[in-house]
């Protein structure tokens, strides 16, 4: 098939079917796109002008390249113009009726041979190829938005789709210069059944003031590396979109975590829909417009003066520690570093040289900055010389009794009105806060690794911690700089709360046999601009330390859905933890 199509069909002109007319037209093919009516081929024309003068300004194509591009490509009213093309892509509203009816008239239309393809991201192939004769031929080709940017194309085949059928719309993908992934019809394909479950969660966690949407944002684009915060995608998307693609997804999984949440209903009735209205979660300066109206959100800090910071404690030598005595001491911060014995303390500040000396090379700090730096630490094995510094961070072993028994220590010889913080990614700060005589001076300060690196930091208040206690968190984070977000004292904070659901759902599909490790590692990185698949991911974190996180906020939130995968619990058990045993999802 893939040799002789040289015509294709699109109907629908909106901003995806615009975009696949597109992408057609340039990899050389005749398009021949339907709309319902005049004003419909008008606003498609005008998106397909948009789009390719936006390719013109960036280099992307040239005038005679514009000029042929847009040569190719037909214009109609009416589907009975389909009626020689080889192949047809349905890029219209996600409406089951709308596309049923479409399909069925197409079928009378076109001959026997040619392949129906749709483009829906959440509606089931299978019922949709029914409406047909033909119901083997029919696929999903689910492009991803801009269609002329994104590579990622979901191939969808159902239980009757002939295998010649998916093979040859595979090759038809990759000459248009796609990236394709064979998957089965299930609601959400792979990339929107795992984004969408995230990007819900996230709207809960807005829902119940649990952060701030810009904090939200902030926490997986600075912790994640994510290109864009859950809820300025959501904005971006549509919020209707994204209601009637968890509606769809709820109906077939009957996964609480798809169900929507309602304040996306509530909004959806107010008429904010995100970017197209104009107003979202944010509000922008025009409708369809990217840019953001400085909002009059209050901030989550109150205006409470910090404490004066000077002079800093960190407990323990691990990785995190010295990380983040490195971070203190190259802001000019006079760091106590406190080890068990004075080898380990020793090999600590090693190991922040050895850091500071790679700094140096790549010319990123001084040779003076660095030995400053250097000079600022001291290491102690006595908790007593933390007696006179102003704020101290643990960081030792991710165990309640250890953290504890340290908070204990530092209550008896820190300095009163010193702030004591743990930078714990997973336990309850309130029950290191509960070892002291001083819980309203126990903040979290959630570090992210590599410390030096990262710039996220999770500022976490329990229902004890002071006001002053957590503005004194945040400047020192400013001081630093870091980018502090604020949240209350439950499992798994902002961050890993919003990750590891997802990751668990990716094992799910995974364990479901309904994709491939690497087709789902790809359609995340493709489809969703991740910096690393799932699998990628869950196996630099360690299979271990993720089933620990996902235990934990099993054991917190009681959701059914948060219950570890068996697979990854079978995992752990045969020993394959990931990168740091050789073997985890992926074999190293």
């Amino acid at each position: 098939m893939t040799r002789d199509i040289s015509t294709v069909g699109v109907i629908g002109l909106g901003t995806m079917g615009a975009g696949i007319a597109e992408v057609l037209a340039r990899s050389g093919l005749d398009v021949v796109t339907v709309e319902l009516d005049e004003a419909g081929v008008a606003r498609g024309r005008g998106h397909l002008r948009h789009s390719t003068e936006r390719a013109l300004s960036g280099g992307k194509l040239d005038a005679p390249g514009r000029d042929a591009l847009l040569g190719r490509i037909r214009y109609s009213t009416s589907l009975s113009d389909l009626s020689d093309v080889d192949l047809v892509i349905e890029a219209i509203p996600e409406s089951l009726e709308l596309k049923a009816d479409v399909f069925t008239e197409l079928d009378k239309i076109t001959r026997p041979e040619v392949v129906f393809a749709s483009n829906t991201s959440s509606l089931s192939i299978t019922e949709i190829g029914v409406h047909t004769t033909r119901p083997g031929k029919v696929v999903g080709m689910h492009f991803f938005n801009p269609a002329p940017v994104q590579k990622l194309v979901e191939i969808v085949k159902t239980v009757v789709t002939e295998p010649e059928v998916v093979t040859e719309v595979v090759e038809f993908a990759e000459r248009l210069g796609k990236v394709p992934v064979v998957i089965g019809d299930r609601a959400g394909f792979i990339a929107n059944a795992l984004l969408f479950g995230y990007l819900n969660h996230a709207v809960r966690m807005y829902e119940q003031r649990y952060a701030t949407r810009e904090d939200l944002d902030a926490a997986m684009r600075f912790g994640c590396g994510y290109p864009m915060g859950p809820l300025a995608l959501l904005d971006l998307i549509g919020l209707d979109t994204a209601n009637e693609i968890l509606d769809t997804m709820y109906h077939q999984s009957r996964n609480r975590l798809h169900a929507p949440a309602p304040l996306l209903k509530q909004m959806i009735t107010a008429g904010l829909l995100g970017r197209k209205t104009g107003r979202g979660f944010y509000t922008y300066d025009a409708p369809d417009s990217p840019n953001v109206v400085a909002s009059d959100v209050a901030s989550t800090v109150d205006a409470t003066p910090p404490r004066p910071v000077s002079r800093v404690g960190v407990v323990g030598t691990g990785t995190m520690a010295t990380g983040i005595a490195e971070v203190f001491a190259k802001r000019g911060l006079d760091v106590v570093l406190r080890a068990r014995s004075l080898e380990k303390a020793q090999a600590s500040v090693a190991k922040v040289k050895k850091s500071l000396d790679k700094a140096v090379v790549r010319g990123k700090l001084s040779e003076e900055d660095a030995s400053a730096a250097l000079a600022r630490i001291t290491p102690v094995t006595d908790f007593e010389a933390l007696a006179d510094v102003d704020l101290v961070v643990e960081a030792v072993a991710e165990e309640l009794s250890v953290k504890q028994a340290v908070f204990s220590a530092l209550d008896e010889v820190v300095r009163p009105g010193a702030v004591l913080a743990t930078t714990t990614s997973s336990l309850p700060v309130i029950e290191c806060a509960a070892a002291t005589s001083r819980p309203s001076d126990v903040v979290g300060l959630h570090f992210f690794n590599p410390a030096p690196v990262m710039k996220l930091v999770e500022v976490v208040s329990t229902i004890a911690t002071a006001p002053d206690v957590v503005s004194t968190a945040s400047a020192v984070c400013a001081a630093v700089g870091k980018h502090a977000v604020h949240c209350g004292d439950r499992a798994g904070f902002i961050v890993n709360a919003l990750l590891f659901p997802y990751l668990n759902d990716a094992v799910k599909m995974l364990e479901a046999h309904y994709a491939e490790a690497d087709d789902i590692d790809t359609a995340m990185k493709v489809g969703c601009g991740l910096p690393m698949g799932p699998f990628e991911l869950l196996d630099v974190v360690g299979l271990d330390v993720s089933l620990a996180i996902q235990r934990t906020l099993y054991n917190e939130f009681r959701e059914e859905g948060f219950a570890p995968a068996p697979l990854l619990e079978h995992l752990v058990t045969a020993g394959r933890l990931g990168r740091k045993t050789g073997k985890g999802f992926k074999t190293y």
